[in-house]
């Protein structure tokens, strides 16, 4: 980062800087492999991390968690970066204390509760049509009115089943209850469940404020998600970033 509060990125004619001021808006980066799509959100994520401001990333490859070694230092790389407009090439590695690892497979992990999903995001997790998004969303206002937090997969099928057993008396204050809803519900938790998804309901569920930290030094922590295995899952994977 410049100390005009701007990031270089690179240069074509001239030098292509991202200003902060600026950084709100919505980026696409594409191009074919080996044209540095990798490289540049490498460097936009340094940059914001040297400016200060916390960073959050799906590394769906592995590749964005390059930025924990440090460059070896070679002719060619010190006359790429001249040519790029990149003044004061370093070659450090963003220590540890900076860089945070969430994982699904293995700790720490980053999870989630039901409660905190939400009946809205579950719903398209599981896909579910009107009418069985509508009992699910009656088994969140049941768990809601009785202080009961869903935590997992457990808690969720508990609860539906309680609906399920009740329906008739949960008519007059709830609506319609279809037990047939409940039984197609269980079938999408059972399949969700088979994929892995249980992995990512449960305590200790992640605090966002936990990203939103600086280092004593002012750097803004870097926090690489590793989703390669998710990525098998894009229902579960886009749902979990939408969350």
């Amino acid at each position: 980062m410049n100390t005009d509060n701007t990031i270089v990125i690179g240069k074509s004619d001239e030098v292509q800087r991202l200003y902060l001021n600026r950084a709100n808006r919505h980026g696409l980066i594409a191009g074919a492999t080996g044209t540095g799509k990798t490289v540049t959100l490498q460097i936009l994520a340094e940059g914001f991390s040297q400016a200060g401001v916390p960073v959050f990333a799906a590394d769906i490859k592995g590749d964005l968690s390059g930025i924990s070694q440090a460059i070896k230092e070679r002719s060619k790389l010190v006359d790429r970066a001249a040519k790029t407009g990149v003044e004061g090439l370093y070659t450090t590695r963003f220590s540890d204390s900076i860089l945070g690892y969430f994982w699904q497979t293995r700790p720490p992990p980053m999870r989630t509760t039901i409660s905190e999903m939400g009946p809205l995001l579950l719903s398209r997790l599981l896909d579910l049509n009107d009418t069985q998004e509508g009992v699910l969303n009656i088994a969140f206002k049941l768990a809601d009115n009785k202080g009961l937090l869903l935590l997992n997969f457990i808690d969720l099928r508990a609860i539906l089943n309680h609906v399920g057993e009740n329906s008739a008396a949960l008519t007059v204050d709830y609506g319609n209850v279809s037990k047939q809803s409940i039984g197609a519900i269980q079938r999408r938790l059972l399949v969700l469940e088979q994929q892995g998804a249980k992995n990512f309901f449960g305590e200790p569920a992640l605090e966002l404020k936990d990203l939103m930290r600086c280092t004593e030094d002012g750097k803004g922590y870097i926090n690489l998600f590793a989703a390669d295995k998710l990525m098998q899952n894009p229902r579960l994977y886009s749902t979990f970033l939408l969350w």
